[in-house]
């Protein structure tokens, strides 16, 4: 009898700490949800008169001036973000893969050091060290040397996510491909890897978000320019340097497309993360 009645308060008691832990949980959750809420609200109110077809698909017009758009920034953006992905992603996962595959040697150790260094140099000193070895020696900023910027900014990024992703897997799973008589590369190649991709994929993710908002280092390296692109060795122009520069002028008009270039770029960032999640959910 005394068991009957025992378990229902062992029940009861355990109920009220899930309950409670939910809760608590569900508080911090909208804790830190609610920035990130007030952000968009806040930038639709400022951007939103500025949205239109013409706002994406025509060239800025001079200071004072109405009309025009920030056609060369979304695609110079797109352009830096294609070549920091180019060299900051796969060699940021091989540094990740690594770091959890061979973690015991001095390689590793000095490689982790580097990350760990990496990872804390504002992004204002990646832009000036670009600029002292990639705009200086070759005469002039260029797309080049914004995606240079961006990858070694990118890099470590990636290669920290790799790496605490990739010791997320049972060592239990390589010990079977290694019995199988697989070589360690293939085994993290063809079997962790495939099976972590939605977590790569996350990390790739937030890297991207990083540098795609960031100025200080483009404004040493791509610059800007007014136009659309006219190759990788000239400047080039991206949205944070755009909304930078309107934001700086003294008129109205380039104040609100400032706010609309703002608006636009983290709805941009905010639609890729969350159509990427559901396709991967999907899979």
């Amino acid at each position: 009898m005394r068991g009957e009645f025992a378990l229902p308060a062992r029940d009861w008691r355990r109920r009220w700490h899930n309950r409670a832990a939910t809760t608590v949980l569900s508080i911090l959750a909208v804790m830190a949800i609610a920035p990130l809420f007030f952000i968009f609200v806040y930038l639709f109110i400022r951007g939103a008169a500025g949205l239109s077809w013409s706002f994406f698909t025509e060239l800025p017009q001079p200071v004072g001036e109405t009309g025009g758009g920030v056609a060369n920034a979304i695609t110079g953006s797109a352009i830096l973000l294609a070549l920091a992905s180019a060299g900051g992603i796969p060699l940021g996962i091989a540094a990740g893969m690594k770091l959890a595959e061979r973690d015991r040697g001095l390689t590793s150790r000095l490689l982790r050091t580097v990350v760990d260094l990496m990872t804390s140099v504002p992004s204002i000193i990646v832009g000036l060290f670009a600029y002292a070895f990639l705009v200086v020696p070759l005469g002039g900023y260029s797309a080049w040397a914004g995606g240079v910027a961006l990858a070694v900014i990118m890099l470590p990024i990636v290669a920290r996510a790799t790496e605490e992703i990739l010791n997320l897997v049972p060592d239990h799973v390589r010990e079977a491909g290694l019995a199988l008589g697989l070589p360690r590369w293939k085994v993290t190649l063809m079997i962790i890897l495939p099976g972590v991709r939605a977590g790569l994929t996350t990390g790739v993710l937030l890297a991207g978000a990083r540098v795609t908002g960031e100025t200080a280092p483009l404004l040493f390296t791509a610059f800007s320019n007014q136009f659309g692109f006219r190759g990788l060795d000239q400047p080039i122009a991206s949205l944070p340097v755009q909304i930078f520069t309107l934001a700086s002028n003294p008129d109205e008009i380039s104040r609100q497309m400032a706010w609309t270039a703002a608006l636009s770029l983290v709805f941009l960032v905010f639609i890729v993360n969350v159509i990427t999640r559901l396709l991967l959910r999907r899979k």
